[in-house]
């Protein structure tokens, strides 16, 4: 299983016997970690002395291939630069095999002297995740147990595909043109049809021939004299004379 990217809880417990690095006044010290690209750095532990307290948590995302972290112990000063007190080297095999490990680790002077110790508590989650992977690898599931008996299956019993014979024939139906000439004597079921009586063509002219056109234009009419012969001036007898207006009655 790879670690590349899982994420390493680490706390920063204390130190013991540390080198002194001041002669008149306590020392303040502060640890350093170191993982890569990833730096950490505890508070300043002030007048901590030979054994500084921090209680510091951190987390450090783990790379493949790199399994251990640099560790250092600084000594804090106010006037002139941070006094080194020691070094080490903190390795990972165990927490990333076990899950946890809160061991104490020495620390060196440049020199190669004893410096003092540090405690880490170190805590890989991954670890728990792979034995439990591991665990539902090598079991299988069982299947879930139920209540209800099972019934046992019938044997199989060989069936031969029916025969044509097993089927009783479908009903005859009458035909249905004879059926409809029965119905419909006026309908005859000789075929083809007798053909229909032919027609002349092309057909007589409309109207007929007994009524002849008239001549076109007609004959002129009688010609009148003129000028017109004058109105007769006779006029009838009637029941009134010729007094316009005619006299009351």
């Amino acid at each position: 299983m790879s670690i590349h990217g899982q994420l390493l809880d680490v706390t920063v417990v204390g130190c013991s016997r540390l080198k002194d690095t001041e002669w008149i006044s306590r020392q303040d010290p502060y640890v350093c970690l170191e993982y890569a690209n990833t730096k950490f750095r505890t508070r300043t532990c002030t007048d901590g002395g030979k054994n500084p307290t921090f209680q510091e948590k951190t987390v450090i995302p783990l790379i493949e291939g790199l399994r251990e972290i640099s560790v250092a112990v600084w000594n804090s000063n106010t006037i002139t630069f941070d006094s080194f007190i020691g070094s080490g080297r903190i390795q990972l095999q165990k927490v990333l095999s076990q899950g946890y490990d809160d061991s104490s680790w020495t620390l060196q002077t440049k020199s190669g002297k004893f410096a003092g110790e540090v405690k880490l508590i170190l805590h890989f989650a991954g670890t728990h995740q792979q034995q439990q992977q591991q665990q539902h690898g090598h079991q299988q599931p069982k299947p879930p147990e139920s209540n209800h008996p099972m019934s046992t299956p019938p044997p199989y019993m060989h069936m031969a595909p029916p025969t044509s014979s097993s089927y009783a024939p479908p009903p005859a139906y009458p035909s249905p043109m004879n059926a409809y000439s029965a119905t419909n004597p006026a309908y005859s079921s000789t075929y083809p049809p007798a053909p229909y009586p032919s027609s002349t063509y092309p057909p007589p002219a409309y109207p007929p021939a007994a009524y002849p056109p008239t001549a076109y234009p007609p004959a002129a009419y009688p010609s009148q004299p003129y000028p017109p012969a004058p109105a007769n001036p006779y006029h009838a007898p009637g029941p009134h004379s010729g007094i316009y207006p005619p006299p009351p009655y």
